[in-house]
């Protein structure tokens, strides 16, 4: 749930995070994979402190798409890791869209569905927007939690979510910011038809994996994460294309990174 409170951790120094809070803009994509018995929401939970606790970036606007949990599942976890929602909700930092309940006509169907995604991409666009023009403005920041459940909610089209996640990434081009996706992957495993994950994960930056130890199930690590950073480091030790593989184990305060074989 939350994340190591080291400010060099295993997993920002695979992102290639510094320490004044960045590792974004520039119009970047991060994609977390997980899987329903390994969640990488702890990932999308430390990116969302990164973006509104540090002291160097008191402009920086998270975007919150959620179709997976209502403002108070966020809220909670955030005051555990020192960071309160609420009061950047209300600085409006943090903008949060309950996509939760979809409200659009049954019998529209796909159609109604489009309407809501174009009213909603049209208030994201105009957040960026006003973002990108306030004195000491650095970085927007646009997540999605997450398409699996985003493709549910929209009559099943894959194509709509496509679109909605072009969009997305048409402002991180256009306004220099960060679009960060959380998507089940196991959900499309018994499909035959490609993902819009596929396309994502070739734009994409970063791609972060969360998956279970191949070895089984253990009591002191609960999963391992692999991170392929395409190119966008900004500290030392970091090469283009380097793929970083570690162990994780959530505990109630932290999230502990350590490399296989690390630990006795």
């Amino acid at each position: 749930m939350m994340s190591s409170n080291s400010a060099n951790n295993l997993l920002d120094e695979a992102l290639g995070f510094n320490d004044d809070g960045g590792g974004g803009g520039g119009g970047l994509l991060l994609l977390i994979e997980d899987r329903v018995e390994t969640s990488g929401a702890f990932i999308l939970h430390h990116l969302i402190k990164r973006r509104l606790s540090s002291p160097n970036r008191p402009n920086d606007v998270v975007v919150f798409l959620s179709f997976a949990h209502p403002f108070s599942h966020y809220d909670r976890i955030l005051r555990k890791m020192g960071c309160n929602l609420g009061v950047q909700k209300e600085n409006k930092r943090f903008v949060y869209y309950d996509m939760l309940n979809l409200n659009y006509p049954v019998t529209d169907g796909e159609k109604g569905a489009e309407d809501l995604l174009l009213s909603v991409y049209g208030k994201i666009q105009k957040t960026v927007e006003l973002c990108s023009s306030r004195e000491g403005y650095k970085n927007s920041t646009i997540m999605i939690d997450d398409i699996s459940l985003m493709e549910v909610a929209l009559c099943g089209s894959s194509n709509l979510v496509l679109d909605f996640l072009h969009y997305c990434y048409s402002l991180a081009t256009q306004f220099d910011c960060l679009v960060i996706i959380l998507n089940h992957e196991d959900v499309y495993s018994t499909v035959d038809v490609p993902s819009p994950l596929l396309q994502m994960e070739y734009l994409a930056n970063i791609v972060i994996k969360a998956e279970p130890l191949a070895t089984g199930l253990a009591t002191d690590v609960h999963g391992q994460l692999t991170v392929l950073n395409k190119g966008i480091c900004q500290g030392s030790g970091c090469s283009k294309g380097k793929i970083r593989n570690f162990h994780f184990r959530v505990k109630e305060n932290c999230v502990e990174y350590f490399y296989p074989g690390s630990r006795t």
